[in-house]
C-alpha cells in the first residue's frame, strides 16, 4: 500500500510540481493550501508524512507545525519543511535554530526552495524507511 503523503503550500504551482513528482514516484498524494485546511486533514487523514510550507495566508506553516506537534494523536506524523527561508537571505532569521530551541520536536527534514527533486525524494525515503 502506497504511503500517504499530505503537501501544504499556497503556490498552486508547487502544489502541482510536488504532487506529481511524489505520485510519480508511488506515493498517495493529498493537498492542502494553508495551515487551518492542512491541520483539518492531517487529523482526519493521518498522513504518513507531511510536506510543509512555511509562508501562508491564515494559518502559516509554523503555527500549524506548533499545533501539530502539542496534538498527541498527531505528534508522531513526520515533517518535512519546504521553505524559502535560506539563512545567507535572511541573516536575522535564521530559522532552524529558531526550530530547535523551542520546547517541540523539530521538523524530520528542512528541503529549501527551489526545491532539488533528488534531495526531497531522498529525505522522505530516509524518514519513511
Amino acid at each position: 500500500m502506497a504511503k500517504k503523503i499530505l503537501v501544504i503550500d499556497d503556490e498552486p504551482d508547487m502544489v502541482t510540481f510536488l504532487s506529481t513528482l511524489l505520485e510519480d514516484n508511488g506515493y498517495e498524494i493529498l493537498t492542502a493550501s494553508d495551515g487551518d485546511e492542512g491541520l483539518l486533514k492531517v487529523k482526519k487523514e493521518k498522513p504518513d508524512l507531511v510536506s510543509l510550507d512555511l509562508l501562508m495566508p491564515n494559518k502559516t506553516g509554523i503555527k500549524m507545525f506548533r499545533e501539530l506537534r502539542r496534538d498527541p494523536e498527531i505528534s508522531a506524523i513526520p515533517v518535512v519543511m519546504v521553505t524559502g527561508f535560506a539563512t545567507d537571505d535572511t541573516p536575522n532569521m535564521d530559522f532552524k535554530k529558531w526550530i530547535h530551541e523551542r520546547s517541540i520536536r523539530p521538523p524530520e527534514a528542512y528541503i529549501e526552495k527551489p526545491v532539488d527533486k533528488d534531495a526531497l525524494l531522498k529525505e522522505i525515503k530516509r524518514i519513511l524507511g
